[in-house]
């Protein structure tokens, strides 16, 4: 390796430092659609990776409680849009006589509690964690390095049938949880069942049903794979609990809405991205006053941050109540560049950046002697294009002035054969 091949890997170790996602072209928008299934309830959720296109169904109504997989967590999230609701009084009894002598009566004057619709996280037996050792269903036990469930809870089922819980225990090291439940009587006791999680890592939940009484592995995809959730959810209304039916987010998946905008707009501001579980949510329909189908929200985009940080537009354009379909367009609007097949030690960095009137483009070709170069301002709209012989055995700096354009964020195409790579640059004039 020659010294000047360590001085083009500092020169893009030191200007892209901490840069965020760059541009990648596209052949334009892309309309899909999602089925939910026969309404009113809809018998599907559907799992979408926004780059792929790709759909994983599951029938929604298979669980009732479910697990975080991570060993580092202690969330349970309830299937509340299946119609399970969580009751729980805030006396905090922990013990087996406490599980015997608990009094369930009056139960449903107690506060229902919901999964969150911001954080994952904060699943319905969550609800009243107070922080640091407290998780809302038990505490962390400095000695065993055990969680132990301290709150008995009532829980309705999908199905109507009522029963007594406890979140016995979370064996932190060895990632399994111990539940204890039965009739309101103590009718049909299930006294230790243990949940493992591990062999379900690779997803981010894993479902108990109480009516098989069994682990139900209900997520098709794994985590890793999909961006959005088109399910049933429950939230408030105002204050009165809701059934909504609409869009959810991935873990690490980040939102930003716009609305009223033109539907060309483009230029969103990536500090307003918002990784909520619902910040899509279901307001991007609105049920007509006769309540016989939805219209679409008028004016309104969204811009998703997948995990890899690529950059996504979607707008949505309809929603048929009897089939549960939801029709939208997308467009990958930015990319991160971490798939990019850089071949024959093609590749590229700016300095300075910003730039006020010289860009400086430091390019190491390859086997290629030239390069095509184009920026491309936030519109999409190309703005300079011009071609350069270079020489392909060493590296060149192209300087090409920029004191012409508005400020702004532009993209700066570089094509060498059949490989593109794509910078960011910041002109302020």
């Amino acid at each position: 390796m020659n010294k000047k091949f360590y001085t083009f890997v500092a020169i893009v170790a030191t200007t892209f430092a901490g840069i965020a996602p760059v541009m990648a072209q596209q052949s334009g928008t892309v309309n899909d659609t999602v089925i939910l299934g026969a309404g009113p309830g809809y018998s599907s959720e559907v799992y979408y990776n926004l780059a792929t296109g790709a759909k994983a169904a599951v029938v929604r109504d298979k669980w009732d409680i479910a697990f975080r997989t991570s060993i580092m967590s202690a969330s349970i999230i309830t299937n509340d849009g299946s119609g399970v609701v969580l009751y729980t009084s805030k006396t905090k009894a922990s013990g087996w006589a406490a599980w015997s002598a608990a009094d369930t009566t009056g139960f449903n004057t107690w506060k229902p509690l919901y999964n969150s619709l911001k954080d994952w996280e904060m699943g319905a037996f969550n609800t009243y964690s107070k922080g640091l050792f407290d998780y809302g269903w038990g505490t962390y036990n400095l000695d065993t390095h055990y969680l132990a469930g301290d709150s008995i809870y009532v829980l309705k089922l999908r199905s109507g049938e009522l029963i007594k819980l406890l979140i016995v225990k979370k064996a932190s090291t060895l990632n399994t949880y111990t539940i204890r439940y039965a009739g309101l009587d103590n009718s049909n006791e299930h006294l230790a069942v243990e949940v493992n999680c591990s062999p379900y890592t690779s997803k981010n939940f894993v479902g108990y049903s109480f009516t098989e009484n069994a682990i139900v592995d209900f997520e098709p995809a794994v985590a890793s794979s999909w961006d959005l959730l088109f399910t049933k959810y429950k939230g408030l209304s105002g204050t009165t609990p809701y059934t909504f039916t609409g869009v959810l987010s991935n873990y690490n998946t980040g939102v930003a809405r716009y609305s009223p905008v033109s539907l060309d707009f483009v230029a969103y501001d990536a500090a307003l991205i918002d990784s909520s579980r619902s910040k899509i949510g279901a307001d991007w329909k609105k049920v007509k006053s006769d309540f016989s189908a939805y219209d679409i929200t008028p004016s309104t985009v969204y811009f998703i941050k997948d995990k890899l940080g690529n950059i996504h537009k979607l707008i949505f354009k309809e929603f048929d109540m009897p089939t549960g379909r939801v029709v939208f367009e997308k467009q990958m609007l930015f990319t991160t560049g971490v798939d990019e097949k850089v071949k024959s030690g093609f590749n590229a960095a700016i300095y300075p950046n910003p730039v006020s009137d010289v860009m400086n483009l430091v390019v190491n070709p390859g086997k290629s002697k030239s390069v095509l170069i184009t920026l491309i301002d936030l519109s999409g709209r190309s703005v300079v294009t011009k071609r350069y012989d270079l020489q392909s055995d060493d590296l060149s700096t192209l300087q090409i002035p920029v004191h012409e354009l508005k400020s702004g964020l532009y993209m700066v195409k570089i094509q060498n054969g059949v490989n593109v790579i794509s910078r960011k640059v910041v002109v302020n004039n």
